[in-house]
């Protein structure tokens, strides 16, 4: 059986194109290329993380994730697999087939991966076989969250201001606070 060469690149702000080719078993698992993808980028491996089967416009499709997250839902088409269950070579489609990881759903770390030859040796375990460019730490790509709701984006607004975002100063129902000072919910 043949080996198989991705290329997998890191989608980054950065001008600087940082990928790294993997050579890995045909016949290996999506967890074990997981943990060979985190190993050459120099990350932890300690998020949640999923691939996804995609075309040559890089649109996301099947989804293999990190852990089993179906909880038995019936309403769900088609569930997502399991890394560790899915088979490489079970899901080459094209002989350049292209598949996305996320990694760190708070962080949304991006690699585009792509097929790119194929070995004559099947190597027992998988191999780094070039890396381009210096990869940026784990830590350097701000939350999610921070993104939408930190200080630079938004500011830090008041209560009041978040009351009225949602809409909740919208409505005028004619009552002051005063009259209310009155009331006691366990007299009637």
């Amino acid at each position: 059986m043949p080996g198989l060469k991705f290329r997998v690149l890191l989608d980054s702000d950065k001008n600087e194109e940082v990928f790294r080719d993997i050579v890995i078993a045909n016949d290996a698992n999506f967890e074990t290329f997981y943990q060979a993808i985190m190993d050459a980028f120099s990350f932890k491996g300690d998020q949640m993380a999923s691939f996804y089967v995609s075309n040559d416009s890089w649109d996301k499709g099947h989804e293999l994730s990190l852990l089993d997250l179906s909880y038995d839902d019936d309403a769900i088409d088609e569930p997502a697999s399991v890394m560790k269950n899915a088979v490489i070579q079970d899901f080459l489609q094209e002989p350049d087939q292209r598949f996305i990881l996320v990694y760190d759903f708070l962080r949304m770390w991006i690699f585009l991966i792509e097929l790119i030859a194929y070995e004559k040796e099947n190597p027992a375990a998988p191999i780094m076989a070039l890396a381009i460019g210096t990869a940026p730490s784990e830590q350097s790509r701000a939350l999610l969250d921070e993104n939408l709701f930190g200080e630079e984006v938004l500011g830090n607004p008041s209560a009041d201001e978040e009351e009225d975002e949602f809409g909740f100063q919208d409505f005028d129902d004619d009552y002051a606070d005063d009259d209310l000072n009155d009331y006691s919910e366990y007299e009637y």
